[in-house]
């Protein structure tokens, strides 16, 4: 079993709830979340570039662990 760590560029770690029955659908998932904090980032940065500048947006990369059951 498998679980996904994300780790923020601002030193933020978060841990995904959801558990993963094999490594390659865990990576998978963790390779979605980091596509989503980006494109959260465009998002906002289109609504008000002032507020939330690109150089400012938090990255995300995933981390794939193994659990116990």
């Amino acid at each position: 079993m498998y679980k996904v760590v994300l780790h923020y560029s601002d030193g933020t770690i978060e841990e995904e709830e959801e558990i993963f029955e094999s490594e390659a659908v865990a990576k998978e998932h963790g390779s979605y979340m980091c596509a989503c904090v980006d494109e959260g980032a465009e998002i906002l940065n289109m609504s008000n570039p002032g507020d939330y500048p690109l150089e400012d947006a938090c990255n995300a990369e995933y981390e794939v662990i193994e659990i116990d059951d």
